[in-house]
């Protein structure tokens, strides 16, 4: 979480309670989950805590959503870099890859331009100032890299024409020779029936997968034959997934259409040879000992490096081959629970607006906090936006916060806030807060409350409200109500543990990490009136009746750090 004090979490209810505590009641929560405190130090909390601003909100269900709980739908898929949508029929032939000749630079991953390469008297590689980079057609073309000044070149891939720069370096080798394909090899050997097979070195992942899915695909149609000529679909045969027994029959040749039975032998085989796509492992590494002897670290790739490329057995800078771009997708996210679409984006992959968007800051208050006397001096304007950082709390001493309550809502709500008297941890401090119960006003327009009474107007801090007494408010406005929080920091030293508990034991390790940052657990319950849910063709009174709701969760206000002294 981020440390940057004073800050204000909310806590999902999607990570509050196990599934071993549904069922105890009514509502699926154990009959303690009311009563139990919750711990913001626990491992668990960091998976639960957000700002206001990541967490969504399902109106039919009255509850936060965070990133973690929403079911994500994949709404189009597109290109970052030429921004062009792909259609999801498209993935299953052509992968998740852009095949408009947009790639990345292997070196720094920056985009890669198409040039010319001009002959250069002092050495045979290209450079981005020796490259005529645009729409020229003349002469031999490489990929330039901008930023890096990586090219091409240095592996031995070179272009005959701009475009087609997918098609044409599907079919080259690092150094410019060509692959080799199935079909190629066929050919050969109905001129040269008598050609050796194919050699491990020529064998890439390419036409090795060409290569199974071949063979295996000739292996399932005699399979079916041997069966009777029983259909490979979805559900019959050897295709459907939940036949489990039906495909290892194809290796024990124990049973037809799922009964075990003594049989004929296998009906399917594995590859024997490089040209069903069988290919041995190369354990004699001499070759790339030398390599790295006379190279040295300098010409081996990074793990990042190796992670973007397809081929995972990249281990030097000159197998390096251009990376084309990676799709991406923009996504709608629905309540796990109810399914209702609570954020949906435009299927324009220009555009950044949503169609739906239920922000969770537009249905519950948003809490600030600040210190009621500030140490720290104001931000110049001419260094903003920066952050004014407090100077430690220190230990056993009452320090006062104000906590700022904004109403989002066009109706008026009830808060009532509580938290533990000992903050839960290692190192208790103790909270109070001195008006546990108020009420905000709704989010109206700003000229209908400039045309209240004066009397109301009046009401604010230093009329009916004195500031910082207890049970009172400290300051509100239009939409906003501001209470006092006073917190006594606990001591860092091991002696001075667990306030009010005489009998705790009294752990003597080294502090740890960001443990003195004082974190308080509170309560917040919010109570409202809105217009009912009802359906088509109900009555002109039942549209006018209101219905009380109601909101409950969990949030952390991480007040400062505490003093070591």
């Amino acid at each position: 979480m981020a440390r940057s004090t004073p800050y204000t979490y909310i806590q999902c209810p999607c990570s509050g309670y196990s599934d071993a505590d549904q069922g105890d009641s009514p509502d699926g929560l154990s009959e303690d989950e009311d009563e139990r405190t919750f711990d913001p130090r626990a491992p668990r909390s960091n998976y639960s805590l957000y700002p206001l601003e990541y967490l969504l909100f399902c109106e039919d269900c009255q509850q936060i959503r965070c990133p973690r709980c929403v079911t994500e739908e994949t709404v189009t898929y597109y290109c970052p870099s030429c921004l062009f949508e792909v259609p999801s029929s498209n993935l299953r032939s052509e992968g998740n890859r852009c095949t408009r000749s947009c790639y990345q630079c292997p070196v720094c991953v920056g985009p890669l331009q198409v040039g010319a390469i001009q002959a250069s008297q002092d050495a045979n590689v290209a450079s981005p100032d020796t490259a005529q980079t645009g729409s020229s057609t003349s002469g031999p073309l490489a990929l330039f890299c901008q930023y890096c000044n990586w090219t091409s070149k240095e592996t031995g891939i070179e272009f005959d024409r701009p475009g087609g720069i997918h098609s044409q370096l599907a079919k080259m080798n690092n150094g410019g020779a060509p692959k080799l394909t199935p079909k190629d090899v066929k050919e050969r050997r109905k001129d040269n029936p008598d050609e050796p097979l194919v050699s491990d070195d020529q064998v890439d992942s390419d036409f090795q997968f060409a290569s199974l899915k071949a063979f295996y695909t000739e292996q399932l149609a005699d399979a079916s034959t041997s069966l009777g000529g029983l259909p490979l679909h979805d559900s019959v045969g050897f295709s459907s997934p939940a036949a489990l027994t039906r495909i290892m029959s194809l290796y024990t040749g124990r049973g037809h259409g799922g009964r075990l039975q003594k049989g004929p032998p296998d009906v399917m085989r594995e590859a024997l040879n490089t040209e069903e796509g069988l290919k041995l492992a190369q354990l004699d590494e001499s070759r790339l000992v030398k390599k790295l002897t006379q190279g040295g670290w300098e010409a081996t790739t990074s793990r990042d490096q190796r992670d973007a490329q397809i081929d995972p057995a990249v281990r030097f800078q000159d197998d390096l081959r251009p990376i084309p771009y990676l799709l991406r997708t923009k996504r709608s996210k629905r309540c796990p629970v109810c399914r209702h679409i609570i954020s949906k984006p435009e299927n324009k992959v220009t555009s950044t607006r949503f169609k739906i968007r239920l922000v969770a800051k537009s249905y519950i208050p948003n809490i600030t906090i600040r210190p009621m006397h500030p140490t720290a001096a104001p931000v110049p304007v001419t260094s903003r936006p920066g952050v004014a950082d407090e100077s430690p709390l220190k230990p056993l001493r009452p320090h006062q916060y104000i906590l700022t309550f904004k109403n989002p809502l066009f109706e008026s709500i009830k808060v009532t806030l509580a938290t533990p008297n000992a903050t839960p941890g290692r190192f208790s401090s103790k909270v109070t807060i001195l008006c546990p119960q108020f009420e905000v006003d709704a989010n109206t327009d700003m000229w209908d409350d400039a045309l209240k009474e004066d009397g109301r107007d009046r009401s604010r801090r230093g009329d009916d409200a004195a500031g910082g007494e207890a049970g009172k408010i400290w300051d509100k406005g239009r939409n906003w109500v501001s209470i006092v929080l006073e917190v006594i920091p606990a001591s860092l030293r091991p002696e001075n543990q667990a306030i009010g508990a005489k009998d705790a034991p009294v752990d003597d390790s080294p502090l740890k990490e960001d443990e003195d940052i004082l974190e308080i657990p509170m309560f917040v319950r919010m109570e409202w009136e809105a217009d009912a849910q009802h359906e088509v063709g109900a009555g002109s009174k039942d549209k006018e009746a209101r219905e009380k709701r109601e909101l409950a969760y969990w949030c952390v206000l991480g007040v400062g750090r505490i003093s070591h002294e």
